[in-house]
């Protein structure tokens, strides 16, 4: 395995180089389309080694015995495969559905069909947190690695076809992040729901008191001023940072280096008042207001959130929100 592949991140891609370059033969498949209740979102991969050995996952388990022959063949005739599977209904309740559907798949053989460049280029930017897109026109065979002009399916995180029904684009974007400043009750609560949702936390604040592994239990927590932990985090568009400190020396060098970065969430703790003092002092520092209206204060969608664990709830959902919807 790529040692260097993205943790707590799926490594399908990563496996798949490491076992064409271990001279196995490798092959990707991934899901392109779906119809009905398919078991997996497009997008989704498995690789297959010339071994039989395989990682990830393009159906419930329904369909993977299927992809894996085809996989081996076409690993033998060095050619790319279209797959159309149906799903029964009866399959569909065995892995967990309520009815059947159909997916379609891609299968690449790696160093033929995928060149072995072009999936090394992926890999070291899936490593270096730099999102790309992976294109394939499926009429003519061609193939490229975009960093820009998908926008829309970046934030989304959404691979599907273009218009013509033929190009197709995978995404692949680093792992979410969580950044939280503040180790108080509220992130006591944040960061495990986080985490459910698919978020990687971080958890800083100076005081070894409050952010301590014992309060915040298997997670990564930093006892550093949160300007500089922040700095060293590298904040980018696949982050949302909340601040919880409710202490302006705490809060105000993180916002500073945050509104400077490309992270898509910015949630600072606090009243209607505290927002605007911040704002004040944002001002001063020589920020526009469009640029302190990336700031989320206070904090959270209005649910009438009463105590941590719902303050906790209203934040990750506003996160969301904006996450897949844009800024309001």
């Amino acid at each position: 395995m790529d040692t260097t592949a993205p943790d707590r991140f799926d490594t399908i891609p990563e496996t798949a180089l490491a076992w064409h370059r271990a001279g196995k033969g490798a092959a990707l498949a991934t899901v392109v389309q779906t119809w009905g209740s398919a078991p997996r979102r497009v997008g989704s991969q498995l690789a297959i080694s010339g071994d039989a050995e395989i990682a990830g996952s393009v159906s419930g388990g329904c369909v993977e015995g299927a992809v894996i022959v085809e996989a081996l063949e076409a690993l033998e005739e060095g050619a790319a495969r279209e797959l159309e599977f149906g799903v029964s209904d009866e399959d569909a309740f065995a892995v967990g559905l309520a009815c059947g559907g159909t997916i379609r798949v891609l299968v690449e053989p790696v160093g033929s069909a995928l060149p072995e460049d072009m999936l090394a280029e992926l890999v070291a930017a899936r490593a270096a947190r730099e999102p790309r897109a992976y294109v394939v026109d499926l009429a003519t065979g061609a193939r490229r690695i975009d960093r820009d002009g998908h926008d829309d399916r970046f934030r989304m995180d959404r691979s599907g076809f273009e218009p013509d029904e033929r190009t197709f684009v995978a995404i692949h974007n680093p792992p979410l992040r969580l950044v939280v400043v503040g180790a108080v009750h509220i992130a006591q609560a944040l960061v495990p729901m986080a985490r459910i949702a698919g978020y990687d936390p971080v958890v800083i604040d100076p005081r070894e008191t409050f952010a301590s592994p014992a309060r915040f239990p298997g997670e990564r927590v930093v006892n550093d001023w949160p300007d500089d932990a922040v700095a060293a985090l590298r904040l980018d568009a696949r982050t949302a940072l909340v601040l919880l400190t409710h202490d302006p020396k705490l809060d105000d060098p993180a916002l500073v280096r945050a509104l400077r970065s490309g992270c898509f969430y910015i949630g600072a703790l606090g009243s209607t008042r505290t927002h605007a003092k911040r704002r004040e002092r944002l001002l001063a520092e020589g920020f526009s207001d469009a640029e302190i209206d990336r700031i989320h204060g206070p904090v959270g969608l209005d649910i009438g959130a009463a105590g941590p664990a719902e303050i906790a709830v209203s934040v990750l959902a506003q996160m969301i929100s904006v996450l897949r919807k844009g800024a309001a």
